[in-house]
């Protein structure tokens, strides 16, 4: 005679949790998640397209005035660094690579740029589309510009706005070089329309062998510099709402409150600390002029939210400078924008949710908002993916170079980043490691967009819960 199974006690019983939206689309929710994780999955593999072309042109005699031994590691390094909008270089773009070379380079950062803001962009919408029947009258109440419609109109709205604030900032700098550096005609245009590209892209490639340093009192080159490189790092839904809502601050939502305000102070507490660290020190901004030690503290709050421009040799720079500069080239910017590291809106969620831990709060709200425990969790997995890459990074750079600590960490974040500033020890580091830097610029520009959202297109809520226990924590 077969005994019955024994029931568990009511404590230990999974709780049932029906799911009227997954009641009502069974097995074709589950083909729409697969049907949209495919082409997220294929993300990597484009962007690896792009960049073997770019190195292939690269390597071609037309686009190099030198040679070396090294031309395959060097071409396929500049263009990572040029698709992945970061800046890092083993060469010297100015004298390296021929005026066909520095063409190549520019559109490979207009379409690592471009593809980064719509790809970031399209693919938000995608995960809004997919968060079931009261998430999406939540988005589309709260989103009143990200409508899921027409996908050419959001990829024409992109372009639209990188040519506007690309044209822009071209022709200010294109007349600043024209007018005050004796450059002809065609020279000014070419520069201003390359380093207008550059930054807005957040990419800091510079066609001066020492990047912005011969500028660094100038503000009608730095200035506009920092104004496109703070527009392409806040994102493209953060730049559509701000227009439209601008006299509407209750109509502001989370996304874009978190994007403004955490860009606000991060660039607050980078321009006074990097001006407080140094102000007056005659390897930095010591020589210059009230000015331009202004200016050179504006630079140093803003290029390292990703830009890879300089105006101060990092090399010299006090090791105050360079940790701060660490935590502003790891927290990167604005989602769905051309800035890098794991993103403002990351790194705030998850101080949000310490702080209201801390309170005792089991809810974390932000702005009369509630944040869902996904997405704490999904800031949580982008955060720690991010710490562990700079941390395998480094360790790999310490095994390959005889560097210290302080500069290979800062190689690693700022190539992880997307930033492209560096201490002056990428010109010489041997192949291994600058395949590693390649590897870590490829990650974090591409792995985070990708990864947050997998996560948030293959998540499915579970129909039971387990039973509780609590570990001891701390």
């Amino acid at each position: 005679m077969t005994r019955a199974p024994e029931r568990l006690p009511s404590s230990e019983r999974p709780v049932i949790r029906r799911n009227p939206v997954l009641q009502a689309l069974g097995h074709e929710g589950d083909r729409l998640k697969a049907a949209l994780l495919h082409p997220v999955r294929l993300v990597p593999l484009a962007f690896l397209a792009v960049i073997i072309l770019g190195a292939g042109i690269l390597m071609l005699p037309i686009s190099r005035t030198g040679g070396g031994e090294e031309i395959v590691t060097t071409a396929f390094f500049t263009a990572v660094s040029a698709v992945c909008v970061t800046g890092l270089v083993t060469v010297d773009t100015a004298t390296y690579w021929t005026p066909f070379g520095h063409a190549v380079i520019m559109v490979l950062i207009q379409v690592g740029g471009f593809g980064i803001m719509s790809l970031a962009t399209l693919l938000a919408l995608f995960v809004r589309k997919t968060i079931g029947l009261r998430g999406q009258l939540v988005a589309q109440s709260e989103t009143h510009t990200l409508n899921f419609g027409d996908v050419k109109s959001v990829l024409f709205r992109v372009v639209k706005i990188m040519a506007v604030f690309e044209t822009i900032t071209a022709l200010i700098l294109t007349a600043r070089f024209w007018v005050a550096y004796d450059d002809n005609p065609g020279t000014a245009l070419w520069h201003g329309v390359f380093h207008a590209v550059s930054a807005f892209n957040n990419a800091g490639f510079a066609l001066y062998s020492d990047n912005l340093i011969g500028f660094a009192e100038d503000p009608w080159i730095i200035v506009p510099i920092c104004a496109a490189i703070i527009a392409g790092g806040l994102g493209f839904p953060v730049i559509i709402q701000l227009f439209r809502n601008r006299p509407k601050f209750k109509n502001w939502t989370i996304h874009l409150r978190l994007t403004i305000f955490g860009s606000l102070l991060l660039l607050t507490v980078g321009i006074v600390l990097f001006g407080a660290f140094e102000w007056n020190r005659a390897e930095t901004l010591g020589p210059l002029s009230f000015g331009g030690k202004i200016l050179g503290s504006l630079a140093g709050g803003v290029f390292p939210r990703t830009a890879g421009f300089n105006s101060i040799d990092y090399g010299v720079a006090t090791p105050e400078t360079l940790m701060i500069t660490n935590v502003l080239m790891f927290i990167g910017g604005g989602s769905a924008g051309t800035a890098g590291g794991i993103k403002i809106t990351t790194f705030l969620v998850l101080g949000f949710a310490i702080w209201n831990e801390v309170r005792g709060r089991e809810q974390v709200t932000i702005a009369h908002r509630s944040i869902s425990s996904s997405t704490q969790r999904q800031a949580l997995t982008v955060a720690l993916l991010g710490v562990g890459a700079v941390i395998l990074g480094t360790l790999l750079l310490l095994m390959s170079t005889d560097y210290s600590l302080e500069k290979v960490l800062f190689e690693s974040i700022s190539a992880f980043g997307t930033v492209g500033l560096s201490t002056g020890i990428t010109y010489n580091l041997p192949p291994t490691a600058e395949w590693v830097l390649m590897a870590l610029m490829f990650a974090g520009r591409i792995g985070t967009v990708t990864v947050a959202s997998a996560i948030a297109l293959a998540s499915r809520p579970r129909l039971f819960m387990l039973p509780e226990e609590r570990p001891i924590i701390g």
